[in-house]
């Protein structure tokens, strides 16, 4: 689990080596097949994911062209536990999310599942690189009923493509409460860029986005 930048620093080679990203396709993952169709008028719409620790999450989808804001929290439990000390315990039912909100005129859920698979390894069990635990499972909290649809078809055509080495393990589960991170938390990677951990295992999603998606990909400074 995340401790001290000490740490990390610590075995930043041995992560280097392994990488947070290991098991994450070398390729894109396909478009999904099934998806919704542009909005013909700007609108918004809330996903929320949870893909390891929700700082690399973030960092990622607040540069998708398309999203207009994403917050870092918690998903899984209940308001009485949504802190990250309880959290950490691994002991809420909480997992790390992001609450995403796009535009579904400029990018389709289908679009930002497709970037959430391809900077996650959605094929370990409660683990994203150095990260261990419940919290740190890879899930889809869907706000809808086509959400729901799109994200289990989705799962279904990554697998039967063997997008993966593994069988996905990502849960698709109705959001019951999201519940904002505290403060410190909110862009921990744009503040905070020499991290040890940022840059071992955050900074490769954001290039992966840049590299893979450069027709969505924009900068971000900060709200």
């Amino acid at each position: 689990m995340r401790t001290t930048a000490t740490l990390f620093a610590t075995i930043l080679a041995i992560t280097s080596c392994l990488g947070c990203n290991a098991a994450i396709s070398k390729t894109p993952p396909p478009a999904p097949i099934v998806d919704a169709k542009l909005a013909p008028i700007h609108g918004k719409e809330t996903a929320v994911f949870a893909g390891g620790c929700f700082w690399g999450t973030q960092a990622v989808f607040e540069r998708v062209k398309g999203v207009l804001d994403t917050t870092a929290g918690y998903a899984g439990g209940s308001a009485a536990t949504a802190t990250y000390a309880q959290v950490t315990t691994e002991t809420t039912g909480h997992a790390e999310s992001v609450k995403v909100v796009f535009d579904p005129s400029k990018i389709t859920y289908g679009k930002l599942l497709q970037i959430f698979f391809a900077v996650h390894d959605p094929t370990t069990l409660n683990r994203q690189g150095p990260d261990s635990g419940t919290s740190y499972r890879s899930a889809i909290f869907f706000t809808t009923p086509e959400q729901q649809k799109i994200a289990s078809a989705y799962i279904v055509q990554l697998d039967a493509a063997h997008a993966f080495p593994n069988p996905i393990v990502t849960q698709v589960n109705d959001l019951k409460g999201f519940y904002d991170a505290e403060s410190y938390h909110q862009d921990y990677a744009l503040h905070n860029p020499d991290n040890p951990y940022i840059q071992v295992c955050d900074r490769p999603k954001i290039d992966t986005l840049k590299a893979e998606f450069p027709q969505l990909f924009q900068n971000y400074n900060g709200k």
